[in-house]
């Protein structure tokens, strides 16, 4: 394939190729780690080497401790995540697709998400305490109003014209909810889920920064304290490839769920 091809806009590659760049890119990034770890040009404490990290992974896996930060991890994510859309998702289809509703809700959600989460934690401690739950609300708070701005540019993109044709061919108002709005925004509503799944995984150490005993979140602060940089690196790469993991997760479900969208 020539070079024009690969750097021409919205062009297809072999798949061979698709799987070798990206093969590549991952092995650029470890040979630059070895160099600087296993070269000298670093200091221990400042980044552990690949056979460090690899240690600490046998080490936590041979004792089970890391499956159980696992779980704890994904028991907030999940919870927060899924309390989060089944909310974010009905009413922001309905605040894109009704103005009056976008009325009342779009100042609330354009003020709420401009807050940092972690500036809630302190009033979050005082309402749930520091329990399980207060977790589970800041991955809630998180996602939940970046979810109702997303979803609601989503219906609001629906084009008038489609929900037009149907009034005129005799269609209800419930059957071009069901039958028009809701498949045509259903791909977006899928794609902004996926992306705010990702930011959900960026707040994990920020849900475990009090009072946790377990969780990634907790393994990377409890290392840090001891400047166990291959046990942060073990916890930092355990939480990518797990949102590496749900990131194709929704892709497939995009895809065997959604077969009217277009492919990704």
């Amino acid at each position: 394939m020539s070079t024009s091809s690969l750097l021409s806009p919205k062009t297809e590659i072999p798949r061979s190729l698709y799987i070798g760049l990206s093969v590549s890119s991952f092995l650029a990034i470890l040979c630059l780690w070895c160099l600087l770890t296993y070269g000298g040009f670093t200091p221990p404490d400042f980044l552990a080497t690949p056979a460090e990290v690899l240690s600490a992974a046998t080490k936590r896996i041979g004792d089970l401790s890391l499956f159980h930060h696992m779980g704890s991890s994904l028991t907030v994510i999940l919870s927060g995540f899924l309390l989060a859309s089944v909310l974010a998702v009905p009413i922001g289809i309905l605040m894109g697709s009704f103005k009056a509703i976008q009325a009342v809700l779009e100042p609330i959600t354009g003020f709420m998400r401009y807050i940092p989460v972690s500036a809630l934690i302190p009033l979050l401690i005082l309402w749930v305490g520091i329990g399980i739950e207060q977790k589970i609300m800041v991955i809630f708070l998180g996602t939940f109003f970046q979810q109702l701005i997303l979803i609601s540019d989503v219906s609001a993109r629906v084009s008038k014209d489609l929900i037009d044709c149907a009034y005129t061919l005799g269609a209800r108002r419930g059957q071009v909810v069901r039958s028009i709005l809701l498949p045509a925004c259903m791909p977006g509503v899928m794609d902004n889920l996926r992306v705010t799944m990702g930011w959900a995984w960026t707040y994990l150490v920020v849900a475990e920064l009090v009072a946790a005993n377990s969780g990634l979140g907790y393994m990377i602060l409890n290392a840090m304290r001891g400047l166990f940089t291959d046990v942060i690196l073990l916890g930092v790469f355990t939480i990518g490839i797990l949102g590496l993991l749900t990131d194709f997760l929704f892709k497939w479900l995009r895809h065997r769920l959604l077969p009217w969208s277009a492919e990704f």
